[in-house]
């Protein structure tokens, strides 16, 4: 997926013709918050993942895949990293694995 997840729930939203005060409601939130994560104005709360999952029937395991790989889009942007920091950041976490023993 290209797209922000926020950018990613309004295609689902439209996509299943839900309107922002429905699909809110089901998330429990506000339609202005849910707004606001649409236009990335906001953070998605990572508790509710298995309830948009649910929602739209997705894998959660892969909803949650999405949305940590926003966030860490997101964080690379921010703070201007290399590409090159990616790499780096892989090989760390391929090694933090062999320490789970």
């Amino acid at each position: 997926m290209k797209e922000t997840f926020g950018e990613y729930i309004k295609l689902l939203r439209t996509k299943n013709k839900f309107t922002l005060t429905q699909l809110a409601a089901q998330l429990e939130l506000d339609s202005a918050n849910l707004s606001k994560i649409e236009n990335g104005k906001r953070n998605f709360d990572e508790k509710k993942l298995s309830k948009l999952a649910a929602i739209f029937d997705l894998d959660t395991k892969e909803l949650r895949n999405e949305y940590i790989s926003d966030k860490m889009a997101k964080h690379i942007y921010q703070m201007d990293c290399s590409t090159e920091l990616l790499k780096v950041a892989e090989e760390k976490a391929e090694y933090r694995k062999t320490l789970k023993k």
